[in-house]
């Protein structure tokens, strides 16, 4: 129990909240925010489409807007709390504060989880969309899957290196993404779009009932982008109403045009063409299946080299958030301090980088040899990602429980009144369904719950045996809040 311990003469006394000097610049505003989680969010649709349809089969609509009515509930759930803790951890920091730091340390470990996933699954896509201009990047496992941790390898060198991410080219892609995505969508409900083949091709493909339950869990992995938006927060001027009006926006646009996307993905192509000849590249199927040679003309390549370069962006924001991550927890002593070292010369954390770098070239390497590389590392995205989204509602809970009182800039309504405190409903639900759907992943798909399970392992032995190296207590409780707005 936290309580009982007591230092011992000689003990170190651990005092998480003096180290200031790291505090980062408050400069980001609403259309910083949203571009950079849309752009994370964004790309994703580049291949959730079908890694959902390998599963999820006709059931796709169907489980991307399952998953989307969770991703209202956690969007909510991380406005409260990062308007209320508005510092970098996301989850991690919410649980930190909720529970303790062993909580916030296992939240933290499974989100770096998600993160690694991202990378590895972001890169992996890459060479199917390029195939419109060589076709072996596609069709070859072994080209396309070197490709894919050449791609990891070169962002990994610049990002020790330290060349500087640039926010202009970010904020630009996602602008012509979410563009072109839009314009998508309206092309293909103009020239494609047909209510009864869409309704015959979801009867007609219905998955089991476990197909679909595993379908909405590997749609989370279509809504990357709140974690990124968390994390920002010690960046962003005024987060308690920043964060979250960027991501009330983030929640329609979301919403708005992966419905669309999935619409018209059923009217061009069967479920059966969706999750096998187009499963790496959905958005690229939808172009080919145009019924006017010009306009497949024009779009093709242009989405080639737009998804390309959008997942380029999202493998290297991945890395760049780990290794943000990575500092975070180490700030507060939740992982050894090699993890968030920063190099001498190049000033980055560079160890935190290359490990982590490594990680997700192993996750890529059974592309070479094994056919159902893509959906188990949808599986493994998902153990992570609801794990870390578990803790994040829980934590809201328990603040609303353990600190009634505590300042709230951003409030969720709609709350159930138990022994005089007010629970948010969408994070009862919230939690509910992520440990519901957690609970199911974990049961039914062994790759995700092995490799799962020993990353959890592994971060807990080394979280034991760090903090009792350095004589700290394994449940420490923050006293209050970070409360730093200017």
């Amino acid at each position: 129990m936290a309580n009982s311990w007591q230092p011992k003469p000689g003990d170190k006394i651990f005092r998480p909240r003096r180290i200031k000097r790291y505090r980062l610049r408050r400069i980001l505003g609403v259309p910083a925010l949203f571009s950079t989680g849309y752009g994370n969010v964004g790309s994703s649709i580049y291949y959730a489409l079908g890694i959902v349809a390998v599963v999820a089969m006709g059931a796709t609509p169907i489980a991307l807007g399952i998953a989307g009515i969770l991703f209202i509930f956690t969007a909510l759930t991380y406005a409260e709390g990062t308007a209320m803790l508005p510092e970098a951890g996301g989850s991690a920091s919410f649980a930190r504060h909720g529970f303790n730091d062993a909580a916030g340390f296992t939240a933290g470990w499974a989100l770096m989880l998600s993160y690694i996933v991202t990378i590895s699954i972001s890169a992996f896509t890459i060479p199917p969309y390029l195939g419109f201009f060589w076709e072996p990047f596609k069709a070859s496992p072994y080209i396309g899957t070197l490709t894919s941790i050449g791609i990891v390898v070169f962002l990994m060198t610049i990002n020790v290196i330290g060349i500087k991410e640039t926010s202009v080219l970010n904020i630009g892609a996602a602008l012509v993404d979410i563009i072109t995505q839009v314009s998508l969508v309206v092309i293909g409900f103009i020239l494609l779009f047909d209510p009864v083949v869409i309704f015959h091709r979801i009867v007609d493909s219905w998955p089991t009932t476990g197909n679909l339950v595993f379908g909405i869990a590997l749609a989370s992995i279509a809504y990357t982008g709140i974690e990124t938006m968390s994390q920002m927060a010690e960046e962003t001027k005024q987060p308690e109403k920043r964060v979250p009006r960027a991501l009330v926006m983030m929640i329609f646009a979301v919403l708005v045009i992966f419905a669309g996307i999935s619409l018209v993905s059923f009217s061009a192509m069967t479920p059966q063409e969706l999750a096998s000849e187009w499963g790496r590249d959905p958005v690229a199927g939808i172009a080919a299946n145009l019924p006017f040679a010009l306009l497949r003309d024009v779009l093709k390549p242009l989405i080639a080299i737009l998804a390309a370069t959008i997942l380029l962006i999202a493998t290297n924001a991945g890395l760049i958030g780990i290794s943000r991550l990575a500092f975070s927890l180490g700030t507060y002593r939740l992982i050894p301090t090699p993890l968030s070292r920063v190099h001498p010369r190049f000033k980055t954390p560079y160890i935190s980088i290359i490990l982590f770098g490594i990680i997700a070239i192993l996750i890529i390497l059974p592309g070479l040899f094994a056919a159902d590389v893509f959906r188990n590392m949808g599986a493994l995205y998902a153990f992570g990602s609801l794990l870390a989204f578990m803790f994040a509602h829980a934590s809201i809970l328990s603040l609303r429980i353990r600190k009634p009182e505590a300042e709230r800039p951003f409030k969720l309504g709609w709350n159930l009144r138990i022994r005089g405190r007010e629970l948010p409903v969408s994070a009862i639900f919230g939690l509910a369904a992520t440990l519901t759907i957690w609970g199911i992943i974990l049961a039914t798909q062994p790759y995700s719950r092995w490799v799962g399970i020993i990353w959890m392992a592994i971060g807990a032995i080394v979280y034991y045996f760090y903090r009792r190296k350095e004589n700290l207590p394994l449940t420490h409780v923050p006293r209050q809040p970070a409360r730093d707005r200017k």
